[in-house]
């Protein structure tokens, strides 16, 4: 049904699942590299342009609604349109299941139902780095999984929700793929080599098994859903202050307005911005496991504190 591997991280098994798609439609269908273009949202991980880069394909990125981060529809089909006419004929397609910034879902059916309506060839691959290990486990509609037949491929971080050690990535794709990057100069390698990176840690993989062991589906889905209440007490007491955030409900991540955090309240709990250079419009926290309620407590006290002085 499936193959796949442990990868170095998030950002490799992306890097496979467009070099997989861009030998696919070279190969079955005689495409040239300057007729396949990948799709994805401004959101999406630095990872899908590195790939593009590597590969020698095209981008075509599309605008996001700033307060809900979803597609903005328009956008994609005038962004599509423009590249059927200038000669792109193939499409690769990367939607997120969690954006790293702000813990965004983009609306796989409303993106399929374009898709489909302009009768494009096109290969649907998610990016689950972050969201592959707690978005399904606390979201009893997911759509994000193998039995959507419009999803192709999956990527996941062992070494984010899991907290697998660092250099845990995890690669699925449907059978019948692989072939594409299979490498036959590597025939002294039993079963030749299908992998981006080659040589890998096989205790990553161990790892992972025991976690998986040691939780099963259910505990997993009490700790997320555990994550997620804590998530819901931060997000209520800043609706009470009046401080403009984004979140996704069935996601651990708050990406709060810059203007109501303070350089030095960034710095004091390891606020993530949303760009290092120059002003930022977003700071991100993280509830996770590890993180004590005092620490969240604290955080809250001080952000309530700043909201009144401004």
């Amino acid at each position: 049904m499936y193959d796949g591997y442990v990868a170095s991280g998030g950002t490799e098994a992306n890097i496979e699942a467009l070099w997989i798609y861009r030998n696919f439609y070279e190969q079955e269908k005689n495409a040239k590299p300057n007729e396949i273009a990948v799709i994805y949202s401004e959101d999406t991980h630095y990872s899908i342009p590195k790939a593009v880069n590597l590969l020698g394909l095209k981008s075509i990125v599309f605008n996001v609604h700033e307060d809900t981060r979803q597609v903005d529809i328009a956008d994609l089909e005038n962004k599509l349109n423009h590249a059927l006419n200038h000669g792109k004929k193939y499409f690769i397609i990367i939607l997120n299941l969690s954006t790293t910034m702000f813990g965004s879902v983009d609306d796989i059916d409303k993106i399929s139902d374009l898709l489909q309506f302009q009768q494009l060839d096109y290969k649907i691959h998610i990016d689950a780095a972050f969201g592959g290990f707690i978005y399904p486990f606390t979201n009893a509609d997911n759509k994000f999984t193998f039995a959507n037949n419009e999803i192709s491929s999956i990527s996941l971080d062992g070494h984010k929700m899991m907290q697998a050690p660092y250099g845990t990535g995890i690669f699925l794709i449907r059978k019948n793929y692989m072939q594409y990057v299979c490498t036959p100069e590597a025939a002294y390698v039993p079963g030749m080599d299908y992998t981006l990176c080659g040589s890998r840690s096989g205790a990553n993989a161990i790892c992972l098994w025991m976690i998986f062991h040691a939780h099963g589906s259910v505990g997993w889905t009490v700790k997320m859903n555990e994550l997620l209440e804590k998530t819901t007490v931060v997000c209520k007491t800043l609706d009470s202050l009046g401080i403009q955030y984004y979140r996704n409900p069935f996601v651990n991540i708050i990406s709060i307005k810059s203007e109501f955090i303070s350089a030095d309240l960034a710095r004091q709990f390891y606020l993530v911005p949303d760009t290092h250079n120059g002003q930022p419009n977003w700071y991100k926290i993280v509830i996770m496991p590890h993180v004590k309620q005092e620490i969240i407590d604290d955080f809250i006290v001080q952000l309530s504190q700043l909201s009144k002085t401004k």
